[in-house]
């Protein structure tokens, strides 16, 4: 059998855990910062987890990640 590619897109987005959760960046923190509380933005900080349906999806992508 041949190795499976990954999604290239998928792999510059995502991060795999010791656990196997993906990991992802906070959303929401690209542009408009003017417009968003000083409260929202600290929240948008650093990253999350993503709940299992996402993380459903996301893992057929990453065909070595399970």
């Amino acid at each position: 059998m041949p190795k499976l590619k990954t999604k290239s897109g998928v792999k510059k987005r995502f991060k795999v855990t010791a656990k196997g959760r993906i990991k992802v960046a906070q959303a929401g923190k690209r542009h408009g910062m003017i417009k968003r509380s000083p409260k929202q933005i600290r929240n948008l900080r650093g990253t999350k987890v993503l709940s299992a349906p996402d993380e459903k999806i996301i893992k057929l992508y990453l065909p070595y990640a399970r």
